[in-house]
């Protein structure tokens, strides 16, 4: 949910990926590792190697080889359940892949008052609890629950690509800023980053798997 304070007119605010940005790995990948276990997570991408070989050479979309892989990991997994596990995944593991140059950004960013949005293809059950520590706006995928338990479908669309643009112009008018700041490692993030004033593609290090 987007502050109120965070819409009134600055002149400055800054919008951040999160993956491969703000973190060094894929945290879809570790949260998955991190509920499921490492077999269990390696033994699926070996099971869903043709879905994700589809999509490395784009006979699928990233919405629906996303989806594909969501359903075969969590299906009918219980929401509270999954929540709790993505808050001490949040503490206990994120940490361990967090870039610090970018941490150093926001940081800087903060101090000079600026507001902070991440927006990221992730999850906002685990992403959204790490923006609140550093008291930051969060805009992530949204997963579809019903009766208590998660589908493995996503709530509306996908959070990449021209995405983000929607819900950056959804959520904030751009005009009313001096200056736009704009992070991102990857293709999906350029539509974002054509929007910024100050674009930064891959300006930390580059994504690891």
């Amino acid at each position: 949910m987007i502050s109120d304070d965070l819409k009134m007119q600055t002149t400055d605010i800054a919008f951040f990926d999160f993956d491969g940005t703000i973190t060094s790995k894929d945290s879809l990948a570790e949260v998955l590792k991190f509920i499921k276990g490492k077999f269990s997570y390696y033994t699926g991408i070996l099971i869903l190697s043709p879905i994700i070989i589809a999509y490395k050479i784009g006979l699928i979309s990233n919405h629906n080889a996303k989806e594909i892989l969501l359903v075969y990991f969590l299906k009918n997994f219980d929401e509270k359940k999954f929540n709790a596990l993505c808050a001490e995944f949040t503490e206990k593991k994120l940490p361990e892949i967090l870039n610090k140059s970018a941490l150093l950004e926001i940081r800087k960013h903060l101090q000079h008052n600026t507001p902070v949005v991440v927006i990221s293809a992730s999850a906002e059950n685990w992403v959204a609890p790490w923006c609140s520590r550093y008291n930051i706006s969060c805009i992530a995928t949204r997963l579809q629950v019903k009766e208590g338990k998660l589908t493995g479908k996503i709530e509306g669309r996908n959070c990449s690509g021209k995405e983000k643009v929607n819900h950056i112009k959804k959520n904030y008018k751009l005009s009313t800023y001096k200056r736009i700041y704009a992070y991102g490692d990857s293709p999906d993030d350029l539509p974002m980053i054509a929007l910024a004033t100050e674009k930064n593609y891959k300006p930390f290090r580059r994504y690891s798997y």
